[in-house]
């Protein structure tokens, strides 16, 4: 049977290149602000501040505006509104005294008229004098007299509606518009008044419409939104500075704490903080000190502990390989006599040299262990086909698996999976995956899958026996361990088997992988650079099987 893993993109191509070449485009501000951005915390701090400033004086700016506003209109209202009043009342009292106009209702008009047109052309205002009310009062039907120039449209009708009855002085906002230039009258936002008077002629009430504009209170409002923006704009600057003053001196011996907490984590264990002053800050680095002294001290003993554990270890299995080997004389001698020994006697003597096998390769491993530990352990690389490791070791292990009833498939892929690495180790890892397997198999296939790409080669032992439960693939490579303590080791198994394989697959730079779920099986996966010294970045084949995904 063979097996073949699916297209992947090879670090270095196409896409990635083009990915690259696009980043490369990016500003480095905004390639980087993010990360700056997240690590650190006096830039969050001084943004923040300077964003609440913001919203706080934006708010009060606002608030102020409003409230100057609506001073500087109360103020204008209550001004213009008294200067009409007063020019109705001026101009009561001349009709009142010009007897000679009697009779003469347009003359009248123009004498009521003409002098508040003439005193608005000095003072800024126009006038606009309505026909009688009860005659179409309204401005639009004609017959008004109005400073020349302004436009009838500039009164509101709703005002109009108002005075189209006797009522008392009433004003509102309007927006005053013009045909030509008027003196001391821009278009735009303006008040009109109105009020009105009665003519002696006809005895007939005339409303007469003051517009004001208020242009100047709108030049005096857009000069304090100026100015408080001048001022806003500095105060934001100053808030920042403060901010980041403040927050510098926070942060800075946190950094240096962080500096020096990486240094210990890299095992500069004699780095320490220096202590200024006597502030919180202070006590702080104080007691960072003292911690890492005690560290530094509970690490030195552990690793005097580690190192004397390492050397008793070392030096029992190197003294126990002479008694051993005098037993192993005396075993032989006896086994080799057994036809002459009664069958009690004999199959002592079996078990005898059954165990004196497991203790030698227990021996083995522990002086492996040893080596590991200490840091000697060597490679001998050079190119190695996984394909034909697999088919040595299930051949090696034929015995083992027909003595379980179990059967090994090796699902060769066709075509050679080469990788650097010491063939001597390969072989044991993949002995003890396979082996494991098949004492755990419960009978059933094991499969051996064998992969590989441009970066990487790959084997995956898969058993469909009893599985491994929630937190037990991490667990497994642990030294003496099992997940039942109470199941034998049929194939005469340390213990120690997938712990030295993790081992050997880390002296290569690879990752030894562990899948598992409780009455569905297992897959182990070991995976090699193709060459060393190469970082791994993904797998050929699959951790999780595919007929588990397609269960799931």
């Amino acid at each position: 049977m063979t097996i073949s893993s699916g297209p992947s993109v090879q670090p270095g191509g196409p896409a990635t290149a083009a990915g690259r070449r696009l980043l490369e485009r990016v500003p480095p501000v905004l390639r980087h602000g993010p990360a700056f951005w997240r690590r650190s915390v006096q830039a969050r701090v001084v943004v923040s501040t300077v964003l609440l400033s913001a919203a706080v004086v934006g708010v009060v700016g606002w608030f102020l505006i409003q409230q100057t506003r609506d001073g500087l209109l109360e103020q204008r209202v209550d001004a213009v509104v008294q200067e009409a009043e007063a020019e109705t009342e001026a101009a009561r009292d001349a009709l009142a005294a010009a007897t000679g106009l009697d009779v003469d209702e347009s003359a009248q008009q123009e004498a009521l008229v003409l002098p508040i047109i003439d005193r608005g052309s000095t003072r800024g205002f126009a006038v606009v004098l309505s026909p009688p009310i009860g005659e179409g009062s309204r401005l639009s039907g004609g017959g008004a007299k109005f400073t020349q120039g302004l436009d009838l449209a500039s009164v509101p009708e709703k005002l109009e509606e108002r005075f189209d009855q006797a009522s008392p002085t009433a004003w509102t906002y309007t927006d005053i518009r013009t045909t030509r230039d008027i003196p001391g009258l821009p278009e735009g936002p303006g008040i009109v008044v109105g009020s009105q008077v009665r003519l002696p002629a006809d005895d007939n009430t005339y409303t007469l419409y003051y517009l004001y504009s208020l242009d100047e209170q709108g030049e005096t409002l857009a000069l304090v939104s100026r100015a408080m923006l001048v001022a806003g704009i500095p105060l934001l600057l100053l808030v920042a500075c403060l901010t980041w003053l403040v927050t510098r001196q926070v942060v800075t011996p946190i950094r240096m704490a962080r500096r020096v907490a990486e240094r210990l984590a890299a095992g500069q264990l004699q780095e320490r903080l220096r202590v200024r002053g006597e502030d919180d800050l202070a006590r702080l680095a104080t007691s960072f000190n003292q911690m890492a002294s005690n560290l530094q001290k509970q690490i030195r003993q552990l690793e005097e502990l580690s190192r004397l554990q390492r050397r008793f270890v070392s030096d029992v299995s190197h003294e126990l390989r002479t008694p051993i080997t005098t037993v192993r004389m005396a075993s032989d001698v006896i086994h080799d006599a057994r036809p002459f020994l009664d069958p009690v006697t004999g199959r002592a003597a079996e078990l005898l040299q059954k165990e004196l096998d497991r203790f030698e390769t227990l021996l083995a491993d522990l002086l492996e262990i040893s080596r590991f530990d200490a840091g000697a352990a060597v490679l001998e690389a050079e190119d190695v086909d996984l394909v034909d490791v697999a088919h040595r070791v299930v051949d090696m292990t034929s015995a083992l698996a027909a003595q379980r009833d179990t059967r090994v498939v090796v699902h060769d892929p066709g075509v050679p999976c080469v990788a650097e690495a010491d063939v001597r180790r390969v072989e044991r890892i993949v002995r003890n995956l396979v082996t494991n397997a098949i004492d755990h198999a419960e009978s059933r296939d094991v499969e051996v899958f064998v992969g590989a790409d441009r970066q990487s080669a790959a084997i995956a032992v898969r058993d469909h026996g009893v599985g491994l439960g929630p937190g037990e693939s991490a667990m497994v490579f642990n030294r003496f361990w099992r997940a039942d303590p109470a199941r034998a080791r049929t194939s005469g198994g340390t213990g120690l088997g997938l712990s030295i394989s993790l081992e050997d697959t880390h002296l290569h730079g690879g990752w030894l992988q562990a899948w598992g779920r409780p009455g569905e099986g297992a897959q182990f996966r070991l995976t090699l650079p193709r060459h060393l010294g190469t970082q791994l970045r993904h797998s050929p084949l699959p951790l999780v099987p595919d007929d588990a995904r397609e269960t799931a």
